[in-house]
């Protein structure tokens, strides 16, 4: 009898973070990019925001020890959560 090969399915991983501002009304071209993050458009306020936000999350990702592709999704989730409040704007 043939052995059945176990099937499981592979972790999602997370490869990058897209961030997209979208109250831009001056005209400016906003784009910044980080190992993890690439953050397109936005007002001045919004993209320094999402700057702020990328280096929070690229220090505790350091902190953890992990590149973001070897930190699981929710991991991730949470991070990202966690930098947007620490903004605090």
């Amino acid at each position: 009898m043939a052995k059945k090969k176990s099937r499981r399915k592979a972790e999602p991983t997370v490869g990058g973070i897209l961030g997209v501002g979208l109250d831009n009304t001056d005209g400016h071209k906003r784009v910044t990019k980080t190992e993890e993050m690439v953050l397109v458009g936005g007002s001045e306020e919004t993209h320094e925001r999402m700057q702020e936000t990328a280096i929070r999350f690229s220090e505790e990702l350091e902190k953890r020890g992990k590149p973001l592709p070897q930190t699981s999704v929710r991991e991730a989730i949470d991070l990202l959560r966690e930098a947007i409040e620490r903004t605090g704007r």
